[in-house]
């Protein structure tokens, strides 16, 4: 029997709940607005929905891909022989739970933890308002931006191992540059982390959100679809200067396009394929290696 007849038999009789759809375009989960059809994708509403449905996926066979907003993904065109699991749907619970601590569920969007922190009076999360991820990718890439990361206020995160479920102390976390111990190791699952805050005033933290805010929308193509910045940050230089001294600014592959107003994201112009957006990152690889010697490796990730 196909995996798929296996989980939807499982999933009917243990988890009649749960929400799964089947064949769901990729292109309507992912902020490229790209991407074929997933065989199965399920929308799970707690932490211990998703750890039964993680083992129902073992038993099965199955190949599962937990996703949050799908902010950082480029999906194949054809789409996907396997479970995509969105958690961004209905885990997205977050509490205080004691002072300057927040708790949150992995699928919660950065901006609504950093409103919610806003609202509690709780300052350290203003840098991630602008980020359109949720806390579960974040904390897997250590996401940034304007002088903050996640690894500034992690406390603890609580993930599903192959051998149970485990909290693990932000010191535990291997914490880097677009770099956790998740981005090692795949077969973990966040479920959810705490973080850490100090007190401020929610004007003053308010206000400093829309600063940011202002500045991301001065310097970056939020208008068109995309995956946010494609390549990371090369040591000693930035991507997008690089790609904008190789005179690349502009350059178009079918719908995809390196935007001219920040040449470090690439853009859905209308209509992209996952085909043109490999090709045109490749063109961009070869042409600032060949200008630079620098080697660009994609940050955005790449599922077929």
């Amino acid at each position: 029997m196909d995996w798929y007849k296996k989980l939807d038999k499982q999933a009917a009789d243990y988890l009649p709940q749960l929400r799964m759809i089947c064949q769901e375009p990729m292109s309507r989960h992912t902020s490229f607005h790209i991407g074929g059809p997933a065989r199965r994708m399920a929308f799970p509403e707690s932490r211990e929905q998703l750890v039964v449905l993680m083992g129902f996926a073992q038993d099965c066979g199955a190949k599962p891909l937990v996703i949050g907003n799908g902010t950082n993904l480029l999906a194949a065109d054809q789409g996907l022989d396997c479970l995509v699991i969105d958690t961004s749907a209905a885990m997205n619970r977050m509490a205080c739970t004691e002072e300057g601590r927040i708790c949150a569920d992995a699928g919660v969007s950065l901006a609504r933890l950093a409103d919610f922190a806003c609202r509690q009076g709780l300052a350290g999360l203003e840098f991630a308002h602008g980020i359109p991820g949720t806390l579960g990718g974040a904390v897997c890439m250590n996401a940034g931006a304007y002088g903050g990361e996640m690894s500034q206020v992690l406390r603890s995160v609580t993930a599903l191992f192959p051998d149970g479920v485990h909290t693990l102390p932000s010191a535990e976390l291997e914490l880097g540059y677009r770099h956790s111990l998740f981005t090692d190791h795949p077969e973990a699952v966040i479920l959810g982390a705490e973080l850490t805050l100090r007190e401020g005033q929610t004007d003053d933290i308010r206000s400093r959100m829309q600063e940011l805010m202002q500045k991301r929308r001065a310097s970056q193509p939020l208008e068109y679809p995309s995956a946010g910045s494609t390549f990371k940050r090369p040591a000693g230089h930035f991507a997008g200067t690089l790609i904008d001294q190789c005179g690349l600014k502009g350059l178009r592959v079918g719908g995809a396009q390196v935007s001219e107003k920040h040449a470090g994201f690439v853009i859905n112009r209308g209509g992209a394929t996952c085909a043109d957006v490999l090709e045109l990152m490749e063109q961009v690889q070869r042409r600032v290696f060949e200008t630079t010697g620098v080697r660009l490796e994609p940050e955005v990730r790449i599922v077929r």
